[in-house]
């Protein structure tokens, strides 16, 4: 019965749950195994939504490329006009380039890190020109696919430009937002405390505890529900009944949590008076002049899944990527606030946000990173910065590198916790090496 009630979150997670036995990312290409092919497909080739079929590996390799045939949509208009342009000049040297993965004493290249991580679609940008662009599998260089928790950093990056317009203030408390919230354990959390997830709630992503509170989270968001479902509706109800934890105060951890996500986008969406596509769309979409349109799968309420339910284009992410490295300019163009691509890129370095985020013990292997805006702080000499997705999803930015990566992927173990050892190392290679171009 749980497994009805899963979230496309929810399934994306519990997909990687078990690191052995699968077929290597050749024998899982889409493609090869012709899923959704025919009329009707096979059996054995026809994904579902209701019994989450569509997101159980390797089915999800295909689904991530058409998350509209499995769920309800919102879209993201793109620009019509001034769309943006962008130069190639492709390095071949970069697949060559040799790191050694973390806990491991055996190198790798570039090119063979890409099949380990079953990537679907990967660009590097550097000094504003796309230098690398592979399309490995299922993915099409006009297609979209599932950002998973990328999709956080837009949520995050439009509550900063928010900020720096004036029309959200991140010291009030959630109450003084959305006061039907006043009896939820988000109450007295300031907007900053949700936005860098530093909130002391009682909330369980553990999806082997049966328990935990994810499953209510998730079905609250899910349009497959039995007929004697009763509890929450959607998204925003789901949020009043969370708890705070006893004894604890807000802003004292980190504690990565998808409901700060679902929070801090109605938050945007009140004081705005629009929903979390139409802000993607005007504030970030076409200023940048993107390409193609994304979209967002919506609960059954019609609510927008901020927490990892947009899908977007490759280019138009690398693109967006880009965007940030350069303080919120594009061509010349400031298609952000510059304040808010600021507050993005160095505002988690202070020490409290470094003490928080290792005081939550979740990410030990990423010693020194915090967390802000929704955005992943690496503190490493470069500036790094990154948004994040289950299944291998990324925008990694150096601005020392001048370097862009932006990555789909479809890999077997969801969490980043196993993803990193290979992508980390991987990253920070091509951009030693781009230093010195």
């Amino acid at each position: 019965m749980k497994k009805m009630l899963l979230s496309c979150f929810a399934l994306a997670c519990m997909a990687g749950a078990f690191a052995q036995g699968y077929p290597n990312a050749e024998a899982t290409n889409p493609e090869k195994m012709q899923w959704q092919k025919g009329f009707p497909p096979a059996p054995d080739k026809t994904l579902h939504a209701a019994d989450g079929s569509y997101f159980n590996f390797p089915g999800l390799r295909y689904s991530v490329n058409h998350m509209q045939e499995f769920s309800p949509t919102r879209t993201v208009p793109a620009a019509k006009e001034k769309l943006y342009t962008v130069k190639t000049k492709y390095d071949p040297n970069i697949d060559s380039i040799r790191f050694i993965p973390w806990d491991s004493d055996k190198e790798m290249t570039f090119a063979e890190s890409l099949d380990a991580n079953y990537t679907d679609g990967i660009i590097i940008m550097h000094k504003g020109k796309i230098v690398y662009e592979k399309y490995p599998a299922g993915l099409k260089p006009d297609g979209v696919h599932a950002a998973m928790s990328v999709s956080k950093s837009f949520t995050g990056t439009i509550a900063a430009i928010l900020e720096a317009e004036g029309v959200l203030d991140p010291s009030k408390t959630v109450s003084e937002y959305i006061p039907e919230l006043k009896g939820s354990g988000f109450a007295d959390a300031t907007v900053r405390q949700v936005m860098d997830m530093t909130t002391a709630i009682q909330y369980s992503e553990d999806y082997n505890d049966p328990d935990a509170e994810v499953w209510k989270y998730s079905a609250a968001g899910n349009v497959f529900r039995p007929a004697d479902y009763k509890g929450p509706q959607n998204y925003y109800e789901y949020l009043a009944t969370v708890k705070k934890i006893d004894g604890q105060e807000h802003g004292e951890a980190f504690g990565y949590r998808t409901v700060n996500t679902e929070l801090l986008a109605w938050i945007n969406s009140r004081v705005t008076g629009k929903g979390l596509t139409e802000l993607v769309s005007e504030k970030i979409w076409k200023p940048l002049g993107a390409h193609y349109d994304g979209y967002y799968q919506v609960d059954p309420s019609g609510i927008a899944f901020a927490g990892g339910g947009f899908s977007l284009n490759l280019r138009d992410m690398a693109m967006f990527g880009e965007m940030m490295r350069n303080g919120g300019k594009l061509k010349g163009k400031q298609v952000i606030p510059a304040q808010a691509a600021r507050d993005i890129a160095c505002g988690g370095s202070d020490a409290k946000y470094q003490a928080a985020f290792a005081k939550g013990g979740e990410y030990p292997k990423l010693d020194g990173w915090s967390y802000h805006d929704m955005w992943w702080i690496t503190n490493n000499p470069h500036g790094a910065y990154m948004a994040r997705g289950v299944h291998g999803q990324a925008i990694y930015i150096d601005p020392a590198a001048q370097m862009v990566i932006a990555r789909f992927a479809s890999t077997y173990l969801a969490s980043n916790k196993y993803i990193d050892p290979l992508s980390i190392p991987a990253y920070e290679a091509v951009a030693d090496y781009l230093m010195k171009k």
